[in-house]
């Protein structure tokens, strides 16, 4: 939080010397030449510039300092004590000559990997995880990776070059790497809304580096879920006769969308959904708690920024590039365990799909859990029984 409120308090700090320092200069500037360059005049233009660029230096220098000190908070005991084997880092490492970050955490560095996929595409829930899922800690070096175009690894490739593709090399670069540094032969997998389809993706091709795959908030078939997200908002609007949603839908059209506005004509419908479960008597919990997240230690200033900039630009860029996969066709093959957590009221990735591609997948172990309480995020909405249940399941 303390993050957060110096990025807010700097930001308007600069905002305002920039606008003062340029009034000032000017007025200055036209004073002395309506006085035919008044010596004085010019030498208060000096101390303005001075002063403006001393400013400017001062945030930069602020700006530099909140990046190189970002951290991600020791792992304490009960009693407030380190733990002596516990790992807390956060590093950036080069993936296929893309450097990336990632936090890494637990009690004992002994213990299974647990690699956490974020949703998005350009979603980071690094600190999100850390706050709902601490439990994890005990057992388990708990990884939260930023993927290309997303929070603190936002600039490890252009956004236009970024593809489905790119997740998939990255994200087996990064198992290899956790997999020699922690000299363990495969490592544990658990992917959230996009990442839970980035999930089977990595497992899909690389099946012999991972024990178990757990995917929440799953989604199968990118383009029919956009259709039916789309319907069922108009459903909703219509019965509650919200015109202004209506109408920016039926101005919209039917997804799926294309070119530079994909994020912005999905969120009308999205965010109306979000909404809709975040007042769903039936859900526990209301789900993200961004100004928490934002705040948190993990992000530097500019990594807050990229926070906003990975959902929109990220996403705009690479999920139109989703919409020809379903997982019913193209990845009904899966040689590890696989586990479906969804939340009962999930409106947002369509449980029926799931269910449909259970009737197909061939796995080794397959199940689905279902969790009463819960919207799109079981692991917010019911992150204790998240966790009982995920423990069950990735046994040791």
């Amino acid at each position: 939080m303390f993050q957060l409120i110096s990025f807010l308090i700097l930001t308007v700090l600069a905002g305002v010397t920039l606008v003062i320092s340029i009034g000032l200069i000017l007025f200055h500037l036209g004073a002395s030449l309506r006085q035919k360059e008044n010596p004085e005049q010019i030498k208060r233009i000096k101390k303005v510039m001075i002063f403006f660029v001393a400013v400017m230096i001062l945030n930069l220098g602020l700006i530099v300092f909140s990046q190189i000190t970002a951290y991600t908070p020791g792992i304490q005991d009960e009693n407030g004590t380190p733990t002596e084997d516990s790992i807390s880092e956060l590093v950036e490492i080069e993936l296929n000559g893309r450097k990336q970050w990632i936090s890494l955490r637990g009690w004992d560095k002994n213990k299974p990997v647990l690699l956490f996929l974020a949703g998005g595409p350009g979603g980071t829930q690094m600190a999100a995880v850390r706050h709902e899922l601490s439990a994890l800690e005990k057992h388990f070096v708990v990884v939260n990776w930023d993927q290309p175009g997303s929070g603190k690894s936002y600039d490890a490739e252009p956004i236009e070059h970024i593809t489905d593709d790119t997740y998939i090399r990255d994200g087996y670069a990064l198992t290899k790497y956790l997999s020699e540094r922690f000299e363990q032969d495969k490592i544990y997998l658990v992917g959230e809304s996009w990442g839970s389809a980035l999930g089977i993706f990595l497992i899909d091709r690389n099946p012999e580096a991972y024990h178990a795959f757990i995917g929440t908030g799953q989604m199968i078939d990118f383009a029919e879920t956009e259709r039916i997200d789309y319907r069922i908002a108009l459903e909703i609007a219509e019965g509650k006769n919200d015109n202004e949603i209506i109408e920016k839908l039926k101005e919209n059209g039917p997804p799926p969308y294309y070119g530079k506005d994909v994020t912005w004509k999905s969120a009308v419908y999205l965010n109306y959904l979000s909404d809709y479960m975040t007042n769903n008597p039936e859900i526990d919990d209301t789900g993200y708690n961004t100004i928490r997240d934002i705040g948190s230690p993990e992000y530097g200033l500019i990594d807050k920024i990229n926070y906003f900039r990975g959902v929109i630009n990220t996403f705009n860029h690479v999920y139109q590039q989703l919409y020809t996969i379903d997982l019913r066709e193209d990845y009904v093959n899966i040689d590890v365990p696989v586990y479906f957590f969804l939340g009962r009221h999930d409106i947002n990735a369509p449980t029926s799909l799931v269910e449909e591609y259970m009737n197909v997948l061939d796995a080794p172990k397959k199940e689905i859990i279902w969790f009463e309480n819960s919207g799109h995020n079981p692991w917010i909405n019911e992150n204790d029984k998240f966790t009982e249940e995920l423990l069950l399941r990735f046994s040791q």
